[in-house]
Parts: structure tokens; sequence; C-alpha cells
């Protein structure tokens, strides 16, 4: 199985509990679920996320299978899902299927459903208990406990980078070690080859590879602690302000535009098919898009260790949608996400339109890609991020709020030169204590 342990947080000596153990809530978990559609017309209002179209493909692909059933897919921006979803998910009219920003705080607040008894239902415990480890809620904590979401396929980051380009600077092969990037990275800018096109408007793309370097320069568990909120767990380290330290040296060297608070995501896809830079941080969901734009001239690979031979660790996690705990269609809902990681035509769309692995039970196969194409080598990275064991969350998940209200707005000051490395870690630590002693 491709993701037999991509999910896993390696480093973390925490196993999963027992559905149900550590969490009480008002939901009960025991419920009584159906798992078989009827022929009844349903219609499941789903709310994804702008500029990723895989939600998107999976519905249209369901109701071909299922003509009773019709999709109302409501998008935005993540940032701005992050901010709408505790109000749109304790509306009257909450969608039955969400995009989740974060999960502890929806959990607390009794505005996701308990997904035990499907897992349950629909015998989930086949599905690798590692790649739902980040989907677990506990007693105020992720990684444990009750099952609250499940991905819409299973997503690793890394560096896409130009090929024509990276031959013009005489880059033969992916770098080895994080001293080997910054070599091409000064090549590249004496060479008039922009080295990096990252996004950093309404949301903080740059924090890509900046939890990219964080994740090398120290102990990941570190940094897994930190997201999944255990007790003492801190966001100011040595890690995180040399992190920090390197994205302003790389800021103040020109290795990103000069307009990259201005650029958005959608507008960084856009320069990078257009030849407009060397190399963009993102993740395996862009993979069938850069094949069809910029076919035979990207390559894929996991960012490179601190020191030569080291075990790569990357941001990975379920591209993550729950179920509202005031949907009008639950089993509906769970019947939708089932059939996601089952059926074999969405598990094909998962990797040709998402880029990404399907997860599921480990007995599936996985789809193949086709040969020498970028599909392929992000699939392959998935693979050996998973024998290394190396996956980590994203920072910008630690809580509902952190990306939007610290993460974002301090990393855009911070390449504008207003603000300092140990400044921005202990704003960003300072937002997250806010958070949870609310």
């Amino acid at each position: 199985m491709l993701l037999a342990s991509l999910l896993a947080v390696g480093m973390t000596a925490t196993a999963c509990s027992a559905p149900g153990e550590d969490r009480s809530s008002t939901q009960k978990s025991d419920a009584a679920v159906k798992t078989e559609l009827g022929t009844d017309p349903i219609t499941l209002d789903m709310y994804a996320e702008t500029g990723f179209p895989l939600a998107k493909a999976l519905a249209d692909e369901f109701s071909k299978q299922h003509s009773n059933v019709t999709f109302n897919i409501r998008e935005d921006q993540f940032t701005v899902i992050v901010e709408n979803a505790p109000r749109v998910m304790a509306s009257d009219n909450s969608p039955d299927i969400i995009r989740l920003p974060t999960m502890v705080d929806l959990v607390k607040d009794d505005l996701l459903k308990n997904l035990d008894p499907y897992f349950t239902a629909y015998g989930w415990d086949k599905f690798p208990a590692s790649q739902l480890m980040q989907l677990r809620v506990g007693e105020n904590t992720r990684g444990t406990g009750s099952l609250y979401g499940m991905g819409l396929g299973y997503s690793v980051t890394g560096v896409f980078y130009n090929k024509k380009l990276a031959s013009q600077i005489g880059m033969t092969q992916p770098p080895a070690t994080v001293a080997e990037f910054e070599e091409l990275l000064a090549k590249a800018k004496t060479g008039g080859v922009q080295p990096i096109m990252q996004f950093n408007k309404n949301t903080a793309g740059i924090n890509f590879p900046h939890q990219a370097l964080q994740n090398q320069f120290g102990d990941p568990t570190q940094v897994a602690d930190w997201i999944f909120q255990k007790p003492g767990a801190t966001f100011d380290t040595p890690a995180a302000l040399k992190a920090t330290q390197t994205i302003q040296k790389w800021a103040q060297a020109g290795y990103f535009t000069k307009d990259a608070n201005a650029l958005d995501y959608a507008g960084m896809v856009g320069e990078f098919q257009k030849g407009n830079g060397l190399f963009m941080f993102n993740g395996d969901w862009e993979s069938a898009n850069l094949d069809k734009s910029m076919p035979g001239n990207v390559g894929f690979f996991l960012f490179p260790t601190e020191s030569a031979g080291g075990k790569h660790v990357a941001m990975s996690a379920p591209n993550t949608f729950g179920v509202s705990a005031k949907a009008k269609n639950p089993d509906a809902a769970a019947y939708f996400l089932n059939w996601v990681h089952t059926n074999a035509k969405a598990r094909e769309i998962s990797v040709t339109v998402g880029g990404s692995s399907p997860g599921g039970p480990s007995d599936l196969p996985v789809p193949s890609a086709t040969p020498n194409t970028v599909l392929a080598e992000t699939l392959k990275a998935s693979q050996q991020l998973g024998a290394e064991n190396g996956a980590v969350d994203f920072t910008a998940n630690a809580t509902g709020g952190i990306f939007a209200a610290a993460i974002t707005p301090e990393m855009q000051k911070l390449i504008a030169g207003q603000q300092t490395p140990e400044g921005y870690v202990k704003a960003v630590q300072a937002e997250y204590q806010k958070e949870l002693s609310r």
C-alpha cells in the first residue's frame, strides 16, 4: 500500500486510541447509521476550497454512478473557510460535507459529527491506522480519540522544478542537502533566473518553505506535538527561529519575487507555468495540472535533508473533509466518503485529478501514473516518505485561527522587512496560546 505509513507522524510514540476513547461528547457515537444509499432524491451540500478541482470531480462521478444524488457545492479560499466554518456549521443551513481547516475547536463546540459509528459500519479498521491518525480528536488534542474526518486524497508536499531552467544553471539532479539547495538558489539568481516562485497573498504560501526548513532544523516531533496541541509544546524553538532567519535571508537575497505578498496561489502557478521560476514549493495536487500545461518539463523532489543521508520530512496530510453535526444527510455524506476510498473510478480520480494517493484499505491497489510524468514522481515521493516515516501535518492546521491570525500576516511582514525572525516566532506562539486559552 502506497500510504501504509505516509500519514504516520512516525516521530511520535502515541498510538491511535480505540474509536471513542479519550473523548466525551454530547454526540452519541453508538447511534444507528445506514450504509445503504437508497433511491430517494438527495442533495448533498458541500463546502470546498477554491482552486482544487478534486472535490467537484469526485462529486460529479458520484452523481454519474448514483443518479438520485446531486451536489450543491460552495467554494471559498482556505482562509475564508477558516473564518466561516464555525458560523456556517452552526447555522440551520449547515453543509453536509465541509473542507476542514482544523478540527479540535469544531469538535469542542460540537459542530463536527463523530464518525466512529461509520468507522465500525464500513469497516474502516481495514485502513492503515496511521492514515486516519491526523483525523482523530481526543480530549482537546489531535492524533488520538474519535474519528471526525476523512481525506479526499492524501497529499505530500515538496518542490516542483522547471527542468529547462534547472539545466540552464547546471542542476543535473535534485539537491541532497539544504546547503546544496541554497547553492542552486544562488546560481539561479546569478544566472538571471527567478529562484523561487511562491505566493504569499491572502494565505502565507511562504509557510511551505518555512516549515520545510523547520522540519529539518530540529526534531520533527516538536513540530508534530505543537500541531497536535500537546501540553507544553511551543513554536518558539531554535529550529523555528533558524527557519525564519533562513526565510528572511532568502527574501533579502531576492530568491522570492519582489511582489510575493501581492501574488496569490493561482498567480504563482500561472507564473511557474510560464517558465518564470526555477522552484515552486507546493503539493502533489498540482501534478496532473502541470503535466498538462508543462508536459515533460517539470520535476519534483522532497525537500532535502540538512545532513546528507538523513531521513526526509515533509508536510503531508489528508485533504480533510468532515460531516457537519447538523448535516441533513449524514448517512449519505458518509456513504460518499467511503465511496471515495473504495470505488475504483473514484480512486483513479484521486490520482489523476488530485495527484495524490487515494488512501483506503491496504489491500486495494493504487492506480498507476503514466511513466515519465511529474505525477509519477510525486507518487514515488509519497512512497519514499512513507518508507521513511517522515510525514508531519501542516503548522497552519495547529488551531482554527493560527494561519489567518498569525502565520499569514506575520510572514507577510517578515518578507516586507517589517518583522524580525525573533518577533515572528514569538507572535505565532502568542496567538497559539491565546487560542488555546479560550
